[in-house]
């Protein structure tokens, strides 16, 4: 009697334990994703290599930052200045980004809280250092060598939509949509050569004439006394990036 008495609480025992694992396995909450690190995948045309952490906070919203290195290699370029008094080589940036977010996750497309669309809003700063070196040719005629340190420092703000799949239960792949957003972007310039005033009159024409800054406005100058230069303008983000989750 004494050993059915035991069998039977060893028994109760065992399927109370086998249920409680059950209950576990099924319960939504265990399979939810709190984690995640990620490699933009994009950015690397341009040679910039960042990383991504997110962690899941609460009622589907998520806090993020991604830190970034921008090296010299990539396909995306700026050409150099090309006019009868101006002649540069073309333009190689270096330089950090920094990008923290909140994203929200509509809960009818989402898994594991950080997968599905979502929306949300992102801060960015970065900071990028180059050379510009060349040739300028004055109105006498009089043949001078360039050689510039500039430095650009960028912070935008802007709102993000996008799409992340989730391949399996712990890879996913972050499609972000759009970014549009507004940037504030200083520029400064160290002349390492003595040139004529006349110069910052000629660099300004040309500068108005360079397709990729388009959208400066009139306050975009440059000058022997400033040679510092603040503007606005639009920005946007958008990118692919593959995922960690845990």
């Amino acid at each position: 009697m004494k050993r059915l008495s035991t069998c039977l609480v060893l028994l109760m025992v065992l399927i109370s334990s086998t249920a409680n694992s059950q209950e576990i396995e099924q319960s939504p909450q265990a399979n939810l994703i709190k984690n995640e690190v990620s490699f933009e995948v994009l950015q690397l045309l341009n040679g910039v290599y960042q990383l991504s952490y997110e962690r899941y906070i609460w009622n589907n919203f998520s806090g993020a930052l991604a830190l970034g290195y921008k090296g010299k290699e990539g396909i995306i370029k700026l050409s150099g200045i090309d006019t009868d008094q101006i002649k540069t080589e073309e333009v190689f940036y270096t330089g950090f980004q920094i990008a923290p977010e909140i994203r929200y996750y509509l809960k009818s497309t989402s898994k594991n809280n950080l997968d599905g669309f979502y929306f949300g809003a992102y801060l960015k700063y970065s900071n990028y250092k180059s050379n510009l070196a060349g040739a300028y040719m004055s109105d006498d005629g009089t043949t001078y060598d360039m050689e510039f340190d500039m430095k650009l420092d960028i912070t935008s703000v802007g709102l993000m939509l996008g799409y992340k799949l989730a391949v399996t239960k712990h890879l996913n792949i972050d499609f972000m949509i759009a970014g549009p957003g507004s940037g504030r972007y200083n520029f400064h310039i160290e002349n390492k050569k003595d040139l004529p005033e006349e110069f910052y009159d000629d660099l300004n024409e040309a500068l108005e004439e360079y397709s990729i800054l388009d959208f400066i406005n009139s306050d975009f100058r440059f000058s022997e006394i400033n040679n510092k230069s603040k503007f606005s303008a639009f920005s946007f983000r958008y990118g692919i990036a593959v995922g960690y989750t845990f």
